[in-house]
């Protein structure tokens, strides 16, 4: 089957995970974690592209991204995984691939979504029973939104600039996000559109896209289930008016 093709956009965030070959570790240090991040500073000014979360777990990383330019993101992926094999391989003794093929990318939607797949983004350490709190994490930018701890790294959406009028409120808000776990319906929709390249985001949105790309978003299994469930729903609306004629 082939290769559902990238989503190349400007200006729209992106949900990226790049994951070790087989799960295997991609970092073992400290310092591994620290040139990783070195990379990607390095990448995002060189394309354009605008970070505003990231994690980065033991045998893979969540970036939630915003590229300038199109194909920005490809480049800036393509970038940091090259140059941080290759401290890898001369740091380790090793030679060989590191990572799982491509990275994938699921489009997130500028609305409820974004601050969602953040939260999701930064709880992972949590969800992996590595920590008990995100803010025991070293490598998140969960401390640079909630306490304040300024991370080059980050830029922050405009959607957790709108949580308050001064840093104070929007790091009081923030952290009163995180006092609930996300439902596991909402984290097993961020996980599908992020392994399958699709996009996070209600139907409109989803419909929005499709008329940019002129193609479908949705695979075509999930379109034809939508479409039972939609057609079930409307016989049960049926069967109801019946009812109450």
């Amino acid at each position: 089957m082939p290769r559902r093709p990238r989503i190349q956009l400007a200006d729209l965030p992106r949900h990226v995970i790049a994951r070790g070959n087989n799960r295997q570790a991609t970092f073992i240090t400290g310092e591994d974690y620290a040139f990783y991040r070195e990379c990607l500073l390095d990448a995002r000014a060189k394309y354009g592209c605008d970070l505003h979360a990231y994690v980065l777990m033991t045998n893979h990383v969540h970036l939630l991204v915003t590229p300038r330019k199109a194909a920005a993101l490809s480049l800036l992926m393509q970038s940091v995984g090259r140059r941080y094999v290759q401290y890898v391989n001369y740091t380790y003794k090793r030679s060989g691939t590191l990572w799982e093929g491509r990275h994938k990318a699921s489009l997130v939607a500028t609305d409820d979504y974004l601050l969602r797949c953040q939260r999701y983004i930064e709880l992972n350490p949590v969800r992996a029973s590595m920590v008990a709190h995100p803010a025991d994490y070293p490598w998140s930018s969960y401390r640079h939104h909630a306490e304040g701890k300024l991370d080059p790294l980050v830029r922050s959406h405009g959607n957790y600039v709108a949580l308050g009028t001064s840093l104070v409120e929007r790091q009081a808000a923030y952290r009163e996000l995180f006092r609930y776990q996300l439902e596991p319906g909402e984290i097993d929709e961020i996980r599908a559109a992020a392994n399958q390249d699709l996009v996070l985001g209600g139907e409109r949105f989803k419909a929005e896209i499709e008329v940019l790309l002129k193609r479908r978003v949705e695979p075509a299994k999930r379109r034809r289930l939508m479409k039972r469930e939609t057609s079930g729903k409307r016989s049960e609306q049926m069967s109801l008016l019946q009812e109450i004629k």
